[in-house]
């Protein structure tokens, strides 16, 4: 029996050994490994252990999680045989000093396939992914979750995990109606809160074998709208991948965007409104060199806010989405586009900020006054809410997905930036119609 170790970052780690080692008579997980800077932040301690209703018979004490920093003395500890890497959105370069970390130790490396991973719905799948975090997965998903309900079909959104909270109660997610999103993080909300808003029923959790099962008992189809760049989890009947202009090059530098790139049916470059011609060529001779077989689309990410008055030569404050803008590498995102659009100056909350949203400010010194919505605990909310208090701005712009006003309580207004996707060479329903044969509607 082969010992195992899971480097992972609270997500697809636990899908790989819920999929393929929990029941494997061949190996034994001895720990999983939180990644630095990923999720929970630097260490995973929020989870101590992956908990003993979800780890099976084998282990009547859970699963500890200890930080990725602790490899080579977990190794040891437990003999591990393999160490197996089980998260995304990471270069190509730093998988490979894990991977020499663990050889370095002793163990043996590798990455699950998605032949081992990927699950089978009893539906026709949709998949929505990336090459990167923050090219705009969710603007996609949510066009063509709309246009199939207005067809009259039956929808469910498959979301990929949002762990953080109690992992045996999270289970299984299903989120239908705002008092659904009650008591989650702003990282949650991001992810959830816009398809409810549009009526899109969302699964979630841990263990995808049972929220497959059930998004497929309900729904006449499935639209998996990936986290990350990260791999589908359910086998896909049609695949699309978003790649990113502003972030040219991106698309075959990062694990594992490159593989969804390769793998894609469809690619479609968002941000063209953006990004230079030289940047959109970039990219789509990228998906030419790596998947000569895929269908390029074109798209632009279209910025509003309701009333522009109320920005338009403010001094505002850019809050953007967290995730997309710290380890995503974006250096801004729509509050920003919307900021330029209008005339208003950002505000640079560096010198204002506190505990660990300061914290953040320092490690991603990419950001030019923006600051990252983020919201992982009650304490990172009140550091967030202290900071826009501290810079005092006359407005602040919120380029994230979720309402921020429900988690900050501010003197300045707060401004919502609306973002949506318009093709520019089709319409979701004309490629729902042209794709419909793929996903046997």
């Amino acid at each position: 029996m082969r010992r195992v170790v899971v480097v992972g970052a609270l997500g697809r780690d636990f899908h790989d050994f819920l999929t393929v080692f929990r029941d494997s008579r061949d190996h034994r997980v001895v720990a999983f490994t939180a990644a630095p800077g990923q999720n929970l932040g630097e260490t995973g301690d929020q989870h101590g252990t992956f908990p003993a209703e979800l780890a099976g018979p084998d282990h009547p004490d859970g699963i500890p999680i200890v930080p990725e920093s602790d490899l080579e003395a977990v190794v040891e500890e437990y003999g591990a045989d393999e160490v197996v890497f089980s998260y995304s959105d990471v270069a190509h370069e730093k998988v490979m000093h894990v991977a020499s970390r663990a050889l370095a130790a002793g163990a043996g490396f590798r990455v699950v396939g998605p032949d081992e991973m990927q699950l089978e719905a009893d539906v026709p799948v949709l998949a929505v992914d990336a090459v990167r975090t923050g090219c705009g997965k969710s603007q996609v998903s949510r066009a063509f979750a709309a246009e199939l309900q207005s067809r009259g079909y039956d929808v469910a959104v498959v979301r990929e995990p949002m762990p953080y909270g109690d992992l045996a109660e999270q289970r299984v997610q299903r989120f239908a109606d705002e008092s659904d999103l009650d008591g989650l993080t702003i990282e949650e909300r991001e992810e959830y809160e816009q398809h409810v808003e549009r009526g899109h029923v969302v699964y979630a959790g841990v263990d995808y074998a049972e929220i497959v099962e059930r998004a497929s008992a309900e729904a006449d189809v499935v639209v998996w709208d990936g986290g990350n760049n990260e791999l589908p989890f359910v086998r896909p009947d049609l695949h699309v991948v978003l790649a990113d202009p502003l972030r040219a090059g991106d698309e075959r530098g990062y694990h594992p965007g490159e593989a969804n790139l390769r793998r894609a049916d469809v690619v479609v470059v968002n941000k063209e409104n953006s990004a230079s011609d030289d940047q959109i060529e970039t990219v789509a001779g990228n998906v030419r060199d790596a998947n000569p077989d895929a269908e390029i689309l074109h798209a632009d990410s279209v910025v509003t806010v309701d009333d522009p008055e109320a920005v338009r030569g403010k001094d505002v404050l850019v809050v953007e989405d967290g995730p997309s803008v710290t380890h995503g590498g974006t250096d801004y995102g729509a509050g920003t586009v919307a900021a330029e659009r209008y005339g208003a100056a950002r505000l640079d909350p560096s010198g204002d900020a506190v505990g660990s949203i300061a914290d953040a400010l320092a490690k991603y010194d990419h950001l030019d006054r923006v600051l990252p919505a983020m919201g992982y605990t009650d304490e990172q909310i009140a550091g967030l809410e202290a900071t826009i208090r501290n810079v005092d701005p006359e407005v602040v712009l919120a380029g994230t997905p979720h309402t921020l006003s429900a988690y900050v309580d501010v003197e300045a207004p707060i401004v919502q930036v609306d973002y949506h996707v318009e093709f520019r060479d089709t319409t979701p329903a004309e490629f729902l119609d042209d794709r419909a044969a793929d996903l046997g509607l």
